[in-house]
């Protein structure tokens, strides 16, 4: 979907991918989440994947396993093989030592970004 956003004159036009740009923002914030929602204790990927689609970060298994096997790769993650009594093993993960840290910052991270973020739009918001 597209959203014309007039360009100071009402002849010149700007097309904004809407949609593309709502994405790159999600897209920023998927790690943060994920690393956040195993940070309260072990997790299986279908409920990371229920939890995020509650707070409407829609996530399908072909964007949250490939962030799942980078995260593992970058020593952020690690796992554990639970059996099932209801079909084959299941793959737990938790934070590493170094995920822990990083999530620290990346927490911090985020406080700073919503704080400023908020800072900017409150102003833009009241000015209207």
């Amino acid at each position: 979907m597209y959203s014309f956003v007039p360009y100071f004159e009402p002849s010149n036009i700007i097309i904004m991918d809407i949609e593309n740009s709502k994405a790159q923002m999600k897209k920023g914030i998927l790690e943060y989440c994920i690393l956040s929602i195993i940070s309260r204790g072990e997790a299986y990927a279908s409920d990371i994947i229920d939890e995020m689609k509650e707070a409407k970060l829609l996530v399908v298994e072909g964007t949250l396993y490939p962030l799942l096997s980078r995260l593992k790769n970058d020593n952020l993650l690690s796992y554990n093989w639970v059996e099932s009594k209801s079909g084959p093993p299941r793959k737990y993960y938790q934070l590493t030592e170094e995920g822990k840290l990083i999530m620290t910052e990346l927490e911090a991270t985020w406080n700073e970004l919503a704080e400023a973020v908020n800072h900017t739009t409150k102003k833009t918001i009241n000015q209207q």
